[in-house]
């Protein structure tokens, strides 16, 4: 009996998952034109083996989709909800708190006053956790050119930690990637839920159209290193993230109204100069964020 319960429940928790989590973002091709962009031409104060780790770089950025098998379940399954968030759930007054746990907390709050219909949709795993994993992986990049540049102090050799700062850097540009792309902010992420008189279609299918379809057939056109400006340290990383998350949520409805239009089928200059934007944006918030890891590693640990 407990080895029937675990099999049904494994069933029903799948089930969920399909109904309430979209696809990855961006195909491979956007993935890598993000991480590529952010890895060329990096400051000379960026330490040598991250400038010359490019390559490296770009192919990490599809990483964390790689583990969305279904012969890794319990990989997939705990990872899922790290590359969405869906803002229309929490609504635009809700202060995102500065940890996952705490975020649940406020959730758990969300959940008890909203409508029993409702509460489903207010679970960590339906919202997602696209902020905390983006801060949590930055953080640990932090920690790695921390430790990098203690081994150099003490004259230890420091490709002991290169090969954990160049990997945390690449899973970094898969989240930030994925925040770049309006469908990963929103409940409309494969097509327009509820009401709607504009017209907007409903899919399914729009969503990996866009993101990896479209991207494919337009890889010459979407050059994105002439929309970058040098990178940045960010005062508060945490807060200028949620700004970058936003802002691409604002981008939903324009997104819908190409595809409307018939400018995504079409490959339209519009469509195209739109998802470079989109593309840059993650680019550059990516350079940002590598940046800021590197200078504020420089910064002693409090005791």
């Amino acid at each position: 009996m407990p080895h029937r319960f675990v099999a049904v429940t494994l069933v029903v928790l799948a089930l969920l998952l399909a109904l309430v989590v979209p696809a990855g973002a961006w195909g491979p091709d956007g993935h890598f034109l993000v991480n590529r962009a952010a890895a060329r031409q990096l400051p000379e104060d960026m330490p040598e083996f991250f400038r010359a780790a490019a390559a490296q770089l770009e192919w990490l950025g599809y990483e964390p989709d790689r583990w969305r098998e279904d012969t890794e379940w319990a990989l997939k399954a705990s990872q899922t909800p790290d590359h969405f968030i869906d803002l229309e759930r929490v609504g635009p007054g809700f202060e995102f708190p500065p940890d996952r746990y705490a975020y649940y907390r406020a959730l758990e709050q969300l959940r008890a006053a909203a409508p029993v219909a409702l509460r489903e949709q207010l679970y960590p795993e339906a919202v997602g956790l696209q902020p905390y994993i983006a801060m949590e992986v930055y953080e640990r990049l932090k920690v790695a050119f921390r430790s990098y540049r203690r081994l150099l102090a003490e004259g230890r050799d420091p490709a002991l930690v290169q090969g954990a700062a160049i990997t945390w850097a690449g899973w970094l540009g898969h989240y930030v990637a994925d925040a770049a792309q309006p469908h990963h902010t929103t409940i409309h992420y494969d097509g327009w839920v509820g009401d709607d008189s504009r017209g907007f279609p409903r899919g399914p299918g729009l969503h990996w159209k866009f993101e990896s379809d479209f991207v494919v057939r337009n890889l010459p056109r979407l050059q994105l290193e002439e929309l970058l400006r040098p990178p940045r340290v960010l005062d508060d990383p945490f807060h200028a993230y949620l700004d970058f998350i936003r802002a691409t949520h604002a981008q939903v409805e324009r997104l819908y109204e190409l595809e409307a239009a018939g400018a995504i089928d079409g490959d339209a200059e519009e469509a195209i100069e739109f998802t470079r934007r989109r593309l840059a944006a993650g680019a550059q918030m990516l350079r940002d964020l590598w940046y800021t890891a590197w200078a504020e590693s420089a910064r002693p640990v409090e005791e």
